[in-house]
């Protein structure tokens, strides 16, 4: 066995060889990640324990087993552990699926929400409750495809010569999300009033209300997307160095691009019908992932864990703090969202 350590961006990385398999890993980043799973294991906790104030940590761990009286344990089990998993999982998707098209685009706005993936999610959505049904399993489905296809269009219209660039990619998904969400405002002004103020609430993003189908649908997306992911991280890695070296290291870059776009988008529409349209988190999450574990590439574990801590944290601020109203968590997130956007630019613009 042997070892090695190169530095790559401020971090260690070190190369473990048993017999003909090699592994590398980055010290950091791997301390970052354990570190990360308990804050995400607490930021769960205390969700559940901020439900029932009165209740102690070892009452609360007893209701999410089933031991204690009926009352808590109805409250714990069916509506405070079913609102944080969903949660935790819709943050987590958001916050993967934003470092993924990071790293395709090759740009720090290339987030799904940015890029206008969620807002065709969230106008297929719209149309939906207007013209269908306001159930939620058909707005979810809608929510998906309407995410999807709008994927296809931005990444159809963004090839130039057989290739998806990265900033051509970020413009046409902004051009597009602007062009989606007037269609459905557009609607909205030509619509019914109480299902316009159903799509409304829906497009501000909430967790209210949010039960064991959401989050049974979520921890299903996260246990199937998230391996995907990461079989696909080492080309996306590659993308992201140029498409001229992708191809050098044997990187089938259009078919791996495309595989990651569509995995990618999947995480953000399933986010998305769960939970309606959440900003920020795709934005801020894979960067604070990158700023914590200082590797490059695509961070996906990473990137999970601090999306699912950032809804997490947004979710208690609607419930916890009495600021006149409930305010749906969406907005909370936009919020916070803007005031990173703006501070993220200013740097940028510092830095050139």
């Amino acid at each position: 066995m042997s070892t090695g350590k190169p530095r790559i961006s401020g971090a260690v990385i070190r190369a473990v060889r048993i017999g003909p398999v090699s592994l590398t890993y980055s010290p950091r980043a791997t301390v970052a990640g354990v570190l990360g799973l308990l804050v995400l294991g607490a930021a769960i906790f205390f969700a559940l324990l901020s439900v029932r104030t009165e209740l102690s940590p070892e009452q609360t761990l007893r209701a999410v087993v089933g031991d204690g009286d009926v009352r808590t344990v109805r409250s714990i089990q069916s509506r405070a552990l079913p609102r944080a998993l969903t949660a935790a999982c819709v943050g987590g998707l958001l916050g993967v699926s934003g470092a993924v098209f990071q790293s395709l685009s090759r740009n720090v706005l290339g987030s799904p929400d940015i890029i206008g993936f969620t807002a065709g999610a969230a106008t297929a959505a719209g149309m939906t409750i207007l013209f269908v049904t306001p159930d939620v399993w058909p707005v979810a489905i809608a929510a998906a495809v309407g995410g999807l296809l709008t994927a296809a269009i931005v990444y159809t219209l963004a090839r130039t010569r057989g290739s998806a660039n990265g900033i051509r990619l970020v413009l046409v998904g902004i051009g597009v999300a602007a062009t989606v969400s007037a269609i459905l405002d557009f609607m909205l002004l030509n619509s019914d009033i109480s299902l316009a103020t159903q799509v409304q609430g829906w497009r501000a993003g909430s967790l209210s209300g949010r039960g064991w189908e959401h989050a049974r649908s979520v921890l299903l997306a996260t246990a199937v997307l998230l391996p995907c992911l990461v079989l696909l991280r080492r080309g996306v890695d590659a993308i992201e160095l140029g498409d001229a070296t992708a191809c050098n290291l044997g990187i089938p870059v259009e078919r791996t691009r495309f595989a990651a776009i569509i995995v990618a988008t999947l995480a953000a529409c399933i986010a998305t019908a769960a939970a309606g349209p959440i900003a920020f988190i795709a934005l801020a999450g894979p960067h604070i992932a990158r700023f914590i574990t200082r590797i490059p590439g695509v961070t996906i574990l990473h990137s999970f864990i601090t999306g699912a801590v950032l809804l997490l944290l947004a979710d208690h601020v609607t419930q916890n703090i009495d600021i006149g109203l409930r305010s749906p968590v969406g907005l909370v997130t936009g919020v916070l969202g803007g005031g990173y956007l703006l501070i993220l630019l200013t740097r940028s613009s510092t830095r050139t």
